[in-house]
């Protein structure tokens, strides 16, 4: 299919403001999902003059009553198309205007393929040499050996049909309107979780102590209860953030919290620290031997919480496929640089959210590049086919970006009941040559060209930039004009914004622009409140990123079951994510409280006479030590005497009384 000329895209056949909502497309059928403010015009297509020479020969033959109705809905508009000048769409206050552009009127964009597809996408292409190899999809070679055919690409005339999304979706849970924020957590982080956080931490203490042949003094066995506090204390770092963590137990009463030092000491929450584990060290396979699997120190937190967040939330119709980046200081050969992210170092995790809440319903973590050539090439195939599996036959609308992008992918969901949308590189395999750069040449902004397969069209367009577009569930020659501003230069010369309206836009680009969100927005959620603290272990970033994935997927589950009302005994106006962690934070804690913790409440209850409870001032060792009470003074003195109950050094001067009280 050769490229078109510049006046024989499409035409406007109703520019009556009565016939707008006649020429909209079918909103129940289509995944519209866009603002309400935007306008929608159907354009129907303008056939070549080769093409109306062709007819008039098959008129000739007999088939005069076909071409006489084709010839009458085009009649308005042939004496404009016979000009050769750009055919561009405009809104008035009386309907649709056209405006003429010559050929030398066009703006001038490049016309380098490469340079074009660098721009198109946020995400790094070094392994698309290796994607676009012929004969490395395996499953995909049929798919592939169709769509480069060269009759594969007609004419943008053909219906397409798009099944209606019928089946369940949103919170699948079984708790009442007595739920608090606790109860939803654990919907997704269950307390099997925790148990095994336990169990897999003190076997790990055993376990460093054995390597290093001595015993740890002050470490001792931990429990469900203390493990829950631990994390509790992690998720309000978040919102109450210090530079380092030692500071949330600092003297200073300015900075230190009473809080974290009457849940747990510092020293009990660095050994916590040093000793949380997930998996048991005694039986992971080393690299190179058979089972070995480098998420090992996660895996069951992958197992446990995969299914959840999976089970909590049936997907709704638009659904977002994307990359998400994790900041990590650790030492993990998977960490990848991508320079047109706000991240541009971390470790990469593909997501499937919904669209409109932002809830995440799959994860993938990315390990590092197969040394397989075929799994290699197919990276893009088996993170999409993986992240919807399950979800065949139910009619979701995927959107994805050019990273995923493929005419054998788009087909391939097809035919599994899906329907995407999404940018391409126009230089992979399939896509029409009639719409690459070279051929397509400068473009006014709005104006687009368009090919198709049955339900796959392929779409060039240009708005900021040119932009290729592959989709599955949009009808071709349907454009949207939204809400814009302009520049109006006044008689002073000063430029002003004046509302007015946007470049037309192909469907494709707008269903693009408005669905794409649903990574981003979980991510919003996410990186608004951080959970854990930097470490060199790599494996403790996704302990953390699951965690806060886990906080946000239930926040959403709790605002979606609820309907924006809070829960029960919160006096707020709104109930806000923060409040959602805070309460979560709190619930989590309890009222646990440590050994020092306890000690603390039972000399404040004891304060009035300490004699009568066992306080009284003896002698603890035959080396003094600070004492304690001039200690938070800022002085330094020191003492053999003090408190044993209390487990203090004292001066035997009015310390004693004076700490007591």
């Amino acid at each position: 299919m050769a490229a078109r000329k510049r006046g024989e895209l499409f035409t406007v056949l109703e520019t009556s403001t009565d016939t707008e909502t006649n020429a909209l497309s079918d909103g129940e059928d289509c995944p519209l999902n866009l603002p309400v403010d935007v306008k929608w015009f159907e354009i129907p297509f303008r056939k070549s003059e080769s093409d109306e020479e062709d007819e008039e020969v098959q008129e000739n033959k007999g088939e005069s009553e076909l071409e006489s109705t084709a010839a009458e809905d085009t009649a308005d508009s042939a004496s404009y198309i016979a000009g050769g000048g750009c055919n561009i769409i405009l809104v008035t206050g009386n309907g649709i205007k056209h405006e003429e552009y010559e050929e030398d009127s066009y703006y001038a964009t490049s016309n380098n393929c490469s340079e074009t597809s660098s721009s198109d996408s946020d995400i790094d292409f070094s392994d698309l040499e290796e994607e676009e190899r012929p004969g490395l999809f395996g499953a995909y070679d049929a798919l592939d050996e169709e769509c480069t055919s060269p009759d594969f690409w007609g004419e943008p005339d053909q219906v397409i049909s798009i099944e209606p999304f019928t089946a369940d979706s949103g919170p699948q849970h079984s708790l009442g309107d007595d739920a608090d924020t606790l109860d939803y957590f654990r919907l997704l982080f269950p307390d099997s979780l925790f148990e095994h956080m336990v169990e897999q931490t003190n076997n790990y203490a055993i376990y460093r102590q054995r390597r290093s042949g001595r015993s740890d003094a002050h470490w001792h066995p931990t429990n469900i209860r203390e493990m829950k506090a631990y994390v509790g204390l992690n998720i309000l770092m978040g919102i109450n953030q210090l530079p380092e963590y030692g500071m949330y137990w600092a003297s200073d009463i300015f900075i230190g919290n009473a809080g974290f030092k009457k849940t747990m000491t510092a020293r009990r929450f660095e050994k916590l620290n040093q000793n949380l584990h997930l998996c048991d060290r005694d039986s992971e396979p080393s690299k190179g031997e058979l089972g070995y699997d480098g998420l090992y120190k996660i895996r069951p937190l992958l197992d446990i919480v995969g299914n959840t967040i999976w089970d909590a939330y049936l997907p709704n119709r638009c659904l977002t496929i994307d990359e998400c980046a994790i900041a990590s200081k650790g030492r993990f050969s998977p960490t990848q640089y991508m320079p047109s992210k706000p991240l541009r170092k971390g470790l990469k995790v593909w997501m499937l959210c919904d669209s409109r809440s932002g809830y995440c319903h799959r994860t993938r973590i990315y390990v590092g590049k197969s040394s397989d050539d075929v799994a290699a090439a197919a990276v893009g195939h088996k993170v999409v086919t993986s992240l919807v599996r399950g979800l065949e036959a139910r009619h979701q609308h995927l959107f994805m970006d050019s990273f995923f992008t493929s005419v054998s992918l788009l087909q391939h969901l097809l035919h599994q009941g899906f329907y995407a949308c999404g940018p391409t590189n126009p230089c992979r395999r399939g896509y029409p040559d009639a719409l690459k750069p070279l051929n397509v040449g400068k473009l006014a902004p709005g104006e687009f060209y368009q090919c198709q397969h049955g339900n796959l069209v392929a779409s060039v367009t240009r708005d900021a930039k040119i932009v290729s577009y592959l989709s599955t569930n949009c009808a071709p020659g349907i454009v949207g004009i939204g809400p814009g501003k302009r520049e109006e230069v006044s008689k002073d010369g000063d430029c002003t914004d004046v509302a007015g309206l946007g470049i037309p836009r192909p469907l494709p680009l707008l269903l693009y622009q408005e669905n794409m969100r649903g990574v981003d927005l979980c991510d919003q959620l996410r990186e608004c409140y951080q959970v854990g603290r930097p470490c060199k272990k790599w494996w403790r970033y996704f302990l953390w990123f699951y965690i806060n994935l886990c906080i946000v997927n239930s926040y959403v589950v709790l605002r979606e079951s609820r309907r924006g009302l809070p829960p029960t005994g919160f006096n707020g106006k709104q109930f806000t994510q923060r409040h959602f962690r805070i309460r979560l934070a709190q619930q989590l804690i309890g009222d646990y409280q440590g050994a020092r913790g306890m000690e603390r409440a039972a000399r404040k209850r004891h304060a009035d006479s300490p004699l009568e409870y066992g306080h009284r001032l003896e002698r603890m060792s035959e080396r003094s030590r600070r004492c304690r009470n001039c200690t938070n003074k800022g002085l330094r003195h020191e003492s053999v005497f003090g408190c044993k109950i209390c487990n203090v050094h004292l001066c035997r001067g009015g310390c004693f009384s004076e700490f007591h009280k």
